[in-house]
């Protein structure tokens, strides 16, 4: 299966003081304000990094979830939580935080399924960082 999918980006100005917009093929995004302050103080409006943890814990927790049905157990609920750590102009890392409610598991097949899923969510592949996961079983 080949899928494409687009987002843009426009910007305006000089890097700190420029702003820009960003937008996505499925609308969530549509001149979505970032800027220097949105990225490196707290400024108002997203920035690349967020999006990438976005991206990361969504990969990582669909992922996750098909993990499971493929072991024949179903989630009541999956939380995930990416922390995105921005260094010396590089994505150095990944962190996941997970915390899983799935009727019938034991700690040692959740364990196995959560390692599979950190390293072969499509996110996880085109990330050469550094990826870490706490996961609890609740």
């Amino acid at each position: 299966m080949i899928m494409k999918r687009t987002a843009t980006a426009n910007w305006k100005g000089s890097g700190k003081e420029g702003k820009g917009l960003l937008s996505t093929q499925s609308g969530v995004l549509h001149d979505t304000q970032y800027s220097f302050t949105s990225r490196f103080e707290s400024g108002i409006g997203t920035n690349p990094e967020e999006l990438v943890g976005a991206a990361h814990a969504g990969c990582f927790t669909m992922k996750l979830s098909f993990n499971l049905n493929g072991a024949g157990f179903t989630a009541d609920n999956i939380d995930t939580k990416s922390t995105i750590t921005f260094e010396n102009g590089a994505i150095v890392e990944s962190h996941l935080e997970v915390t899983a409610s799935i009727p019938g598991i034991d700690q040692a097949k959740f364990d196995e399924l959560v390692a599979d899923a950190e390293k072969n969510c499509p996110i996880s592949k085109l990330l050469n960082t550094k990826i870490t996961v706490e996961a609890k079983l609740v």
